[in-house]
This record gives structure tokens, sequence and C-alpha cells, in this order.
């Protein structure tokens, strides 16, 4: 794989982008971390989504990816926070203070799955290791891979919010966490792929190009393959195997809500030429989400509960646990 020159100085980190490697990035889209505490927000059932025993395991395998997997994009970007432009840099310490937020929370939903007695080790070990394997190459490989994943899981947080059937009855706590969740990913979309674009200002269109697009052939075939692996893990779980797990997952991935064929033309869009994930400008789903989000806080003050946790935890305390 052939070595990224970097920029090592102030100087350069300034140097304006040609105009073929320039950002779709709206000008005033505001990256803002929502510090939101879903802590004490329990797993009522195991099929949580609907009674969903597919649906459900989806979601856990994917959750259980997001501790390890953000913390390994919070340091990929972190190696370039000092070498890119002003505003890039303030939308990369806005995109870390996200995915930290993101990792603890998820954090917490997984060891409320090991309370509903699912064994999650071996997923744990799975993306750990494919992390570990992404950590021993160089640093732009650290780079694209994010990039990379932030597409995928980008075109996934879309889907979820812009298809409600996704979390149609779904557990009401979990399922606004995963909208809040959903929307930041939407929100910090460009903020890797812009940092690409700086860092790659030297090369060829050609070279920029193909690296990412070989990345990406690579990573979401491996996402795949081990989402698949995870879910059927599960699923074992749950008293579901063989033929029944298999055809279940493939009806809910490709004919039922499927989020897999949903999602598949947004992927290819990726390795067009000239590709940047915004050029498609989807902030009113952010906004959607987050009037879901609050219409349902709503709902339970109108109806005379006690506000959530999360909603009255001290601000100093919050921060501690981003910390």
């Amino acid at each position: 794989m052939p070595d990224m020159d970097i920029a090592p100085t102030a100087a350069q980190a300034a140097t304006e982008i040609p105009a073929y490697n320039q950002s779709a990035t709206p000008a005033d889209l505001l990256i803002r971390p929502r510090n939101r505490n879903f802590a004490s927000a329990v797993i009522d059932r195991r099929r949580w989504v609907d009674g969903d025993p597919f649906a459900s395991a989806f979601f856990n395998a994917l959750s259980v990816t997001f501790p390890e997997g953000e913390i390994f994009f919070i340091d990929s970007l972190k190696k370039f926070r000092k070498r890119v432009p002003p505003k890039l840099q303030r939308e990369i310490r806005a995109f870390i203070q996200q995915e930290a937020i993101h990792s603890r929370e998820h954090h917490c939903f997984n060891e409320h799955l090991k309370d509903c007695d699912f064994d999650i080790s071996r997923l744990e070990q799975a993306i750990s290791g494919v992390v570990n394997r992404i950590r021993t190459m160089p640093e732009h490989a650290h780079l694209v891979a994010t990039l990379c994943i932030e597409h995928i899981t980008a075109i996934l947080a879309a889907e979820v919010i812009a298809n409600p059937k996704h979390f149609e009855n779904a557990d009401e706590q979990q399922r606004k966490l995963w909208l809040w969740h959903a929307s930041e990913e939407i929100e910090h979309k460009g903020v890797a792929y812009d940092t690409w674009l700086h860092m790659t200002k030297d090369w060829s269109p050609f070279k920029c190009w193909f690296i990412r697009c070989s990345f990406m052939a690579k990573i979401a075939f491996g996402f795949t393959k081990n989402r698949a692996r995870g879910v059927l893990d599960l699923l074992r779980q749950d008293g579901i195997s063989g033929p029944r797990a298999w055809l279940g997952l493939a009806h809910y991935a490709f004919l039922g809500k499927a989020p897999f064929r949903r999602t598949l033309w947004p992927l290819l869009q990726f390795f067009k030429p000239g590709f940047h994930p915004w050029d498609i400008d989807d902030r009113a789903l952010i906004r959607l989400a987050e009037s879901e989000y609050e219409a349902a806080i709503m709902a339970e003050v109108d109806a005379g509960s006690e506000r959530p946790d999360s909603l009255v935890l001290d601000k100093t305390e919050r921060i501690k646990k981003v910390a």
C-alpha cells in the first residue's frame, strides 16, 4: 500500500484543497455532541424490537461492535487533528466527543444484553481481532478504514430513521438510544472523509479513488460476514439455529425490513469517482429523529411520569462519564 505524504506543518495544513478534492460538507453544518444517558434503560425483553428475534439480534450484534469500534475511530482522527485546517479541527473535536459518548452508551447497552443472559464474548473477540489487525497498518490505513466504516454506519443510520418500521413497537428507551445515535452518525458522516481529502490533497484522483475503493470492498465484505456470524451466534442463544436461522436472517436482511437491501445502493455510491458523503444532504433526518425523541419525552411528562435519569443528571457528572 502506498505511503501517505502527511502535511507536517501548520502552514501546509492551511493549503487549499485542489478543485477535484473539494469537500461537499454543508458550510453551515454544526456538529453538536448531545450528552444523552441511557445507562438505566434496561432491556425489558430479549426480543426488544417488536418481539422479532432477527431484528433484535441484528441490532444487538451491531451494538457489540460500537464500544471498541468508536474508540478506534477516535484514535484514528486524533492523529490528524493538528494537521488540518481550523474548521476541520473543530469538526474532528466534535466527532470525537460524539463517538466517546456513543462508546459509553453502547457499553451500557451491551451490559444489559449480558443481563439478559446473552454471551457476547465471541462477538467482542471478533471485533477486537479486526481492530487490532488494522492498528498494525500504516496510519493512513486507519483513516481510510474509518471513513469506510463511517459511511456504512451513516447509511444504516439514515435507513433506520427514514423507515420507522425498523423500530416499530420496539422498547421505547432502546428506540430513543438508536435514534439519537443514528442522528449523530448522519451529522458527522463527512468528518473522516474530509480529513482524508485534506491529507491526500497531493495525490492523484485515481490514487485516492483506488485506495479508498479497495478498502471499502474489503471492509464491506468483512462487515457483512462478521455481522452475520454475530447475529447467528445470538440467535442460537435465543433458541434459533440451522436453516431457520439462516433463512430468517436472509429474509430480514433482504426481503422484510431489509436493512441490507435498502442500503445497497447508497453503499455502491461510495465507489463513484468524486464521491462525498454529503452528496446527499439528509439533515432533515436528524431533525426527524430529534423531533421523535423529544415527542416521546413530552409524552412521558404529559402522562405524569418522572423524567428519565438521563435528563436530570448533573452536568458535571455527565462530563465525567464522557472523559
